[in-house]
């Protein structure tokens, strides 16, 4: 079972002005896979906030997996992607260039993303933006791989192809 922790950052959220619909749809994809959530947190939009839950998380809580929704635009309160970049110490290109190559067939907007993923010890997390369609979209795109990827960051030496 797969142990995922989701942390929304939306300033209106994290004051109780706003319901989170994104964080809602990270937890119906997840349905779909052998996986529990273990935590779940709505904060504000500001990194050193981001920076503490998102570590928290990763050496505390113990999740397999961190899943962010919002604040990886261009907006100036956009500001996952620098607290993340802070907080990982190898970072996982190809899942976020896949995410936004998916998004780029839904529409040209997707370039403005700046959603980082990478590992935290034996933790992945995953930016995503912060609209529910686009949770879907995006973590459709990275979602076959979850399991491989917690297996090997935990330490697994199985093959990773077959034949």
């Amino acid at each position: 079972m797969i142990k995922v922790a989701i942390l929304t950052m939306s300033d209106r959220g994290a004051r109780g002005e706003r319901e989170d619909l994104s964080g809602e749809a990270i937890r119906e994809v997840l349905a779909g896979m052998e996986a529990v959530v273990v935590d779940y947190q709505v904060i504000p939009d500001d990194v050193e906030t981001i920076v503490e839950r998102l570590t928290d998380m990763a050496d505390h809580v113990g999740a397999d997996v961190i899943i962010t929704t919002g604040g990886t635009g261009v907006s100036p309160r956009d500001v996952t992607p620098e607290a993340t970049m802070r907080v990982i110490q190898r970072e996982l290109p190809g899942m976020a260039e896949a995410m936004r190559a998916e998004s780029m067939k839904k529409t040209p907007n997707a370039v403005l993303s700046r959603a980082v993923c990478g590992i935290r010890g034996r933790t992945l997390i995953i930016n995503l933006p912060g609209s529910p369609k686009a949770v879907r979209e995006n973590l459709a795109a990275v979602l076959p791989a979850i399991p491989h990827a917690v297996e090997k960051i935990g330490g697994s030496d199985a093959e990773c192809g077959a034949g």
